[in-house]
């Protein structure tokens, strides 16, 4: 399940709009968001719960801006264009409503950007900044919530949250589970499950990867080291034939989390084993050497010692039973080329067409 708002800057059919946004014009389809239209001008309006790949929501009130002739500021990610339209994104009135709700976002954020997972790729923490915002001028009570989280894979620290949507829109969106929701009222407003109780999805991660503060994290990366010292690698996912692109953050020669980027095929949507099943690279009972059983355990041998007694035993089977006897299963872990050759050598070499590969179950 996938729904996303497609740019139309022309084409046949379409109702045209000319829209000015900050002295520069464009003609855009009339569904067409002005955010769509700014970025299209290469203008930078600031958003919070915004993303690319899911319906707009409006909740953060970070993208507002001003329309000529409107009485007062709208959101840019939920209002289309109009012919005529004239838009000013950074005036000094609409800088200071932007800053005020940041302001007020914070004041109920926990000031533990020291010890945050998300430190130095937190969006809360680069608008703090590029607004200046060093103290608190909104006092008052802070929410608190008690953490309940009995699954494997995700942290949830709801202080944290700031009622964004998008871990609710990703998991709806995107997935289809609809495993979270917004619960409760005013105050006491949260993400969470039905009847609280602990997460039993999926646990693909799409939440963690579109969060934009450190409200969600993968348990397995926490404590790990800052994403500044990690070595990013591009890859291919090692389990299914899906082949998505991944990124490993290595540090230290340990892969410390998985995670993938927006502009590839799989527009960096992963599933549980892709985003969370990379820990088999660092296992202590991964096999490092080859091993042959005799007299009910396992030996090390050398290479050509454990060669040698596969050709023999292959040998000796076909010649006993049939080349219909052996089959060969492969592993979406190697290469295509390596399973290419896998193939050819039970087809060609050994005579017969019993193959057959993980990724296909």
């Amino acid at each position: 399940m996938f729904r996303c708002l497609q740019i139309q800057v022309g084409g046949k059919g379409l109702s045209m709009a000319k829209v000015t946004i900050d002295g520069k014009t464009l003609t855009v389809a009339e569904n067409t968001t002005i955010l769509q239209a700014a970025k299209l001008l290469k203008i930078p309006i600031p958003t919070l719960c915004h993303h690319p790949k899911l319906t707009p929501f409006g909740g953060c009130r970070r993208c507002i801006v001003e329309i000529k002739g409107m009485p007062r500021p709208v959101t840019s990610c939920t209002t289309p264009v109009s012919d005529g339209m004239e838009v000013s994104t950074s005036t000094p009135y609409i800088e200071s409503l932007r800053k005020t709700v940041l302001e007020l976002i914070l004041s109920d954020h926990p000031n533990d950007c020291m010890t945050c997972e998300q430190a130095g790729n937190c969006s809360l923490q680069d608008l703090a900044y590029e607004y200046g915002i060093r103290d608190n001028r909104f006092g008052g009570e802070r929410r608190v919530y008690e953490t309940r989280d009995g699954n494997p894979f995700i942290e949830r620290d709801l202080e944290k949250c700031i009622m964004c949507g998008r871990c609710v829109k990703v998991c709806d969106e995107v997935q289809g589970v609809e495993a979270i929701d917004f619960g409760y009222r005013g105050f006491m407003s949260k993400i969470c499950t039905s009847f609280e109780q602990d997460l039993e999805c999926e646990f693909c991660g799409q939440c963690v990867s579109v969060c934009p503060t450190g409200a969600l994290t993968g348990k397995l990366w926490i404590r790990k080291g800052r994403r500044g010292g990690q070595m990013e690698t591009d890859t291919t996912c090692p389990y299914c034939g899906t082949g998505c692109n991944v990124t490993a953050h290595v540090k230290d020669n340990d892969i410390l989390k998985i995670t993938s980027r927006e502009k590839t095929w799989n527009e960096g949507w992963l599933c549980v084993k892709g985003r969370f099943g990379y820990r088999f690279v660092q296992s202590p009972e991964r096999l490092k050497k080859p091993m042959i059983k005799r007299n009910g355990a396992f030996e090390e041998v050398s290479w050509d010692e454990a060669l040698d007694h596969v050709a023999r035993r292959l040998s000796e089977i076909k010649e006993k039973h049939g080349a219909d006897s052996l089959g060969g299963l492969s592993s979406a872990r190697c290469t295509n080329e390596e399973n290419y050759a896998f193939q050819k050598f039970i087809r060609a070499g050994i005579g017969t067409n019993n193959v057959d590969h993980c990724a296909r179950l």
